[in-house]
């Protein structure tokens, strides 16, 4: 037999979850946002291709497996690539509730992708021969990547810290 507890203060102690009932009460995502994190949501089953070649390499190419450094750093460019992309949908329902300018909004909304990106391309560029006993230049991608990933994850933080933006800040 369902229970039903009318009093908002039962509810909220008993732990009855419910949907926003008017849009004022939803967080709302803004239509900048929503739009990356639709590219990211068809960016995402890439990163699943990827994982699905690392496995096929795994399985059917003797000289992928002679090469522990080559599948190391592709190994890490794949984590990175899932793991950073996963953490940019996050930053994204933050975004529009920090208080930060339109500028600043779109920083952090491009930098967690693009050092997502830029990340596993240093791996994967960097060991691109069979024969790589060593990175080539391209490894320096990792460095800039993480230091993309900073400054957007700083800014979002501090936007953040800073305050709620109010209604009249949101129009």
């Amino acid at each position: 037999m369902e229970q039903t507890f009318r009093s908002p203060e039962l509810r909220a102690r008993v732990g009855v979850i419910e949907a926003p009932s008017t849009e004022k009460e939803r967080s709302a995502m803004s239509p900048q946002s929503r739009l990356v994190a639709g590219i990211l949501l068809i960016l995402v089953p890439t990163v699943e291709i990827g994982g699905v070649s690392i496995l096929s390499l795994l399985i059917g190419d003797p000289q992928y497996t002679q090469n522990d450094l080559r599948q190391d750093l592709w190994r890490a460019g794949h984590a990175h690539a899932g793991v950073w992309l996963v953490l940019s949908l996050v930053a994204l329902r933050y975004v529009d509730e920090a208080t930060l300018s339109e500028g600043m909004r779109w920083v952090v909304r491009l930098a967690l992708p693009a050092a997502a990106i830029l990340m596993s391309l240093g791996f994967f560029l960097s060991v691109l021969s069979p024969e790589a006993t060593e990175p080539n230049a391209l490894i320096n991608l990792t460095y800039v990547a993480g230091v993309v990933l900073a400054v957007g994850l700083l800014v979002l933080g501090v936007g953040l810290v800073r305050g709620r933006r109010t209604e009249r800040e949101l129009a």
